[in-house]
């Protein structure tokens, strides 16, 4: 049978392809082009005249640090309060959050046995709580209750419910079920199957996700400082808004940041590692 009409048409149909992909991104670029001329024009600066001074300011930060001397080390200590409240707005923000996490992602899981109408529900408010930015909603609760480390908790444990629950129900799906048909052929109830069954196999994981969400919520909550939620946030906003003379403390502020990033990473791996490999205390 011959079949080169059959290859002719394919290969026309390819070619038309590309030449409408072609034509596609011939005019977004046009489009972004035009686009970035037009915002150039508006603003009080050109883009490319700013680039050239990008590394202005971050120069001014190091060699402000440097001149402090050893004065430096006690900016450290000065501002390491506002670190631990930070870190404090995140910690219980991540625990309240994946508590509640664990809960929506049993709910969620399509394949753990669970009341069949509460796994839309439980994913649908899963995609409720993770929609809205940390940011609009402490900002709302700022304008409700104050300001205070309490709106930036909340705002974050409510993001990290639907973000960790998320994650945590797609663990959840991916387990071998094994192990709960074989507790459930024994007479097992639901809370046995789950504790014996599925939390053995997916606690590595969830630890590991868990950790990372805190690290996520350290940042997300010296953001909200900025906004009047205290922490590293706000001595943040105080030293980048004195400018040029506050350098020393503004890199005092991002140190103290890296550190406690860089010591919960570590946690995190020591953690995992004793779940995973040397296994839970008894």
């Amino acid at each position: 049978m011959n079949t080169s009409p059959f290859h002719e048409e394919l290969l026309r149909m390819k070619r038309r392809r590309q030449l409408y992909s072609m034509a596609v991104v011939a005019i977004v670029a046009a489009v972004i082009v035009a686009g970035y001329g037009q915002a150039n024009s508006m603003n009080s600066g050109g883009f490319l005249s700013g680039l050239q001074q990008f590394f202005d300011y971050p120069g001014e930060i190091v060699v402000e640090a440097w001149q402090a001397g050893p004065a430096f080390f006690g900016l450290l200590i000065r501002f390491l309060p506002a670190l631990i409240e930070t870190l404090n707005i995140a910690a219980v923000a991540t625990i309240l959050g994946g508590l509640a996490a664990v809960i929506f992602a049993f709910l969620g899981a399509s394949n753990l046995n669970v009341w069949p109408p509460a796994v839309p529900v439980a994913r649908r408010l899963m995609d409720l709580l993770r929609a809205f930015p940390e940011l609009i909603v402490a900002l709302f609760l700022i304008f409700v209750l104050g300001t205070s480390p309490v709106p930036a908790m909340i705002a974050v444990a409510l993001h990290t419910t639907g973000a960790l629950g998320k994650q945590f129900s797609e663990v959840n799906e991916n387990i071998d079920r094994k192990a709960i048909e074989g507790l459930e052929a024994v007479g097992a109830s639901w809370f046995q199957r789950m504790k014996f069954g599925v939390l053995p196999q997916v606690l590595p994981n969830y630890l590991s996700y868990f950790m990372m969400r805190f690290e996520i919520n350290v940042r997300a909550s010296a953001i909200l400082g900025f906004v009047g939620a205290g922490g590293i946030g706000s001595e943040l906003r105080r030293t980048i808004g004195w400018g040029q003379g506050s350098g020393d403390e503004t890199a005092a502020l991002f140190l103290l940041l890296i550190m406690a990033i860089f010591a919960i990473d570590q946690a995190s791996s020591w953690m995992r590692h004793r779940v995973s490999g040397g296994g839970l205390p008894a």
